[in-house]
Protein backbone atom coordinates (compact mmCIF):
# COMPACT_ATOMS: atom_id res chain seq x y z
CA UNK A 1 0.00 0.00 0.00
CA UNK A 2 2.81 2.43 0.41
CA UNK A 3 3.90 1.99 -2.61
CA UNK A 4 0.77 3.24 -4.17
CA UNK A 5 0.40 5.69 -1.53
CA UNK A 6 4.34 7.29 -2.89
CA UNK A 7 2.94 6.66 -6.63
CA UNK A 8 -0.17 8.95 -6.27
CA UNK A 9 2.23 11.42 -4.71
CA UNK A 10 4.30 11.42 -7.49
CA UNK A 11 1.82 11.28 -10.01
CA UNK A 12 0.11 14.76 -8.85
CA UNK A 13 3.60 16.15 -8.32
CA UNK A 14 4.72 15.55 -12.18
CA UNK A 15 0.69 16.00 -13.58
CA UNK A 16 0.06 19.28 -11.11
CA UNK A 17 3.47 20.82 -11.68
CA UNK A 18 4.05 20.59 -7.85
CA UNK A 19 7.14 22.06 -6.65
CA UNK A 20 9.61 20.78 -3.62
CA UNK A 21 8.43 23.15 -0.74
CA UNK A 22 9.75 22.84 2.67
CA UNK A 23 7.06 21.91 4.81
CA UNK A 24 8.48 23.81 7.91
CA UNK A 25 8.21 26.98 6.03
CA UNK A 26 4.67 26.97 6.08
CA UNK A 27 2.51 28.53 8.63
CA UNK A 28 0.57 26.67 10.83
CA UNK A 29 -2.51 28.04 9.70
CA UNK A 30 -1.18 27.22 6.10
CA UNK A 31 -1.09 23.65 7.67
CA UNK A 32 -4.27 23.86 9.56
CA UNK A 33 -5.92 24.84 5.76
CA UNK A 34 -4.76 21.77 3.79
CA UNK A 35 -6.08 19.33 7.39
CA UNK A 36 -9.20 20.91 7.25
CA UNK A 37 -9.46 19.26 3.88
CA UNK A 38 -7.21 16.17 4.42
CA UNK A 39 -9.28 15.15 7.16
CA UNK A 40 -12.62 16.00 5.67
CA UNK A 41 -11.99 13.70 2.95
CA UNK A 42 -10.57 10.75 5.68
CA UNK A 43 -14.29 11.11 7.14
CA UNK A 44 -16.26 11.20 4.42
CA UNK A 45 -14.38 8.54 2.98
CA UNK A 46 -14.81 6.20 6.47
CA UNK A 47 -18.63 7.36 6.41
CA UNK A 48 -19.46 6.57 3.02
CA UNK A 49 -17.86 2.97 3.76
CA UNK A 50 -20.84 2.40 5.17
CA UNK A 51 -22.57 1.64 2.24
CA UNK A 52 -24.74 4.16 -0.06
CA UNK A 53 -27.27 5.95 1.80
CA UNK A 54 -29.09 9.20 1.39
CA UNK A 55 -26.28 11.91 1.08
CA UNK A 56 -28.23 14.56 3.59
CA UNK A 57 -27.37 11.22 6.13
CA UNK A 58 -24.08 10.88 5.28
CA UNK A 59 -23.37 15.14 5.73
CA UNK A 60 -24.67 14.51 8.83
CA UNK A 61 -22.86 11.72 10.50
CA UNK A 62 -19.72 13.84 8.78
CA UNK A 63 -20.45 17.08 9.99
CA UNK A 64 -20.59 15.37 13.35
CA UNK A 65 -17.35 14.22 12.98
CA UNK A 66 -15.70 17.27 11.38
CA UNK A 67 -16.84 20.00 13.77
CA UNK A 68 -14.27 21.65 16.15
CA UNK A 69 -15.54 19.90 19.32
CA UNK A 70 -15.01 16.51 18.15
CA UNK A 71 -11.67 17.53 16.27
CA UNK A 72 -10.30 18.79 19.70
CA UNK A 73 -11.71 15.87 21.41
CA UNK A 74 -9.54 13.25 19.01
CA UNK A 75 -6.02 15.12 19.69
CA UNK A 76 -7.14 15.64 23.74
CA UNK A 77 -7.56 11.44 23.42
CA UNK A 78 -4.46 11.11 21.42
CA UNK A 79 -2.22 13.46 23.54
CA UNK A 80 -3.59 11.62 26.85
CA UNK A 81 -2.36 8.18 25.67
CA UNK A 82 1.00 9.48 24.56
CA UNK A 83 0.20 8.35 20.63
CA UNK A 84 2.15 11.45 19.30
CA UNK A 85 6.03 11.80 18.39
CA UNK A 86 7.43 15.13 19.78
CA UNK A 87 7.54 16.44 16.57
CA UNK A 88 3.68 15.69 16.12
CA UNK A 89 3.29 17.18 19.61
CA UNK A 90 5.68 20.37 18.35
CA UNK A 91 3.10 20.97 15.10
CA UNK A 92 -0.16 20.34 16.99
CA UNK A 93 1.32 23.69 19.65
CA UNK A 94 2.12 25.78 16.64
CA UNK A 95 -1.53 25.75 15.27
CA UNK A 96 -2.98 25.33 18.52
CA UNK A 97 -1.58 28.60 19.80
CA UNK A 98 -1.37 30.76 16.29
CA UNK A 99 -3.72 33.66 15.69
CA UNK A 100 -6.05 33.52 13.66
CA UNK A 101 -8.32 36.38 12.75
CA UNK A 102 -11.34 34.02 12.27
CA UNK A 103 -13.81 33.12 15.42
CA UNK A 104 -15.41 29.99 16.42
CA UNK A 105 -19.02 29.92 15.51
CA UNK A 106 -20.31 26.65 17.10
CA UNK A 107 -17.53 25.74 19.55
CA UNK A 108 -15.72 27.11 22.74
CA UNK A 109 -12.49 28.94 21.48
CA UNK A 110 -10.81 26.63 23.72
CA UNK A 111 -11.88 23.72 21.04
CA UNK A 112 -11.52 26.21 17.96
CA UNK A 113 -8.37 26.56 18.82
CA UNK A 114 -6.99 22.85 20.15
CA UNK A 115 -9.06 22.08 16.77
CA UNK A 116 -6.70 24.24 14.69
CA UNK A 117 -3.45 22.56 16.11
CA UNK A 118 -4.96 18.97 15.12
CA UNK A 119 -5.73 19.84 11.28
CA UNK A 120 -2.71 21.81 11.29
CA UNK A 121 -1.00 18.02 12.32
CA UNK A 122 -2.93 16.60 9.69
CA UNK A 123 -1.96 19.18 7.75
CA UNK A 124 1.78 18.86 8.18
CA UNK A 125 1.50 14.75 7.84
CA UNK A 126 -0.14 15.17 4.48
CA UNK A 127 2.03 17.42 2.87
CA UNK A 128 5.00 15.38 4.49
CA UNK A 129 3.70 12.28 2.30
CA UNK A 130 3.29 10.42 6.02
CA UNK A 131 -0.35 9.08 4.66
CA UNK A 132 -0.07 5.88 6.54
CA UNK A 133 0.58 7.70 10.03
CA UNK A 134 -1.97 10.41 9.26
CA UNK A 135 -5.00 7.79 8.81
CA UNK A 136 -3.60 5.70 11.54
CA UNK A 137 -3.57 8.59 13.92
CA UNK A 138 -6.95 9.92 12.60
CA UNK A 139 -8.38 5.70 13.25
CA UNK A 140 -6.87 5.81 16.82
CA UNK A 141 -8.57 9.27 17.71
CA UNK A 142 -11.67 8.04 16.27
CA UNK A 143 -11.48 4.50 18.23
CA UNK A 144 -10.47 7.06 21.44
CA UNK A 145 -13.51 9.10 21.12
CA UNK A 146 -16.00 5.74 20.60
CA UNK A 147 -16.40 6.56 17.07
CA UNK A 148 -14.82 3.53 14.65
CA UNK A 149 -17.27 0.42 14.66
Amino acid sequence: MEESIKALSEFCKETLHLKDVDIRSYSPLALAYIGDGVYELIIRTKVMNHGSTQVNNMHKKSAKLVNAGTQAEIIRRLMEENDLTEEEITVYKRGRNAKSVTTAKHATMADYRTATGFEALCGYLYLKGDINRLITMVGKGLERIGELE
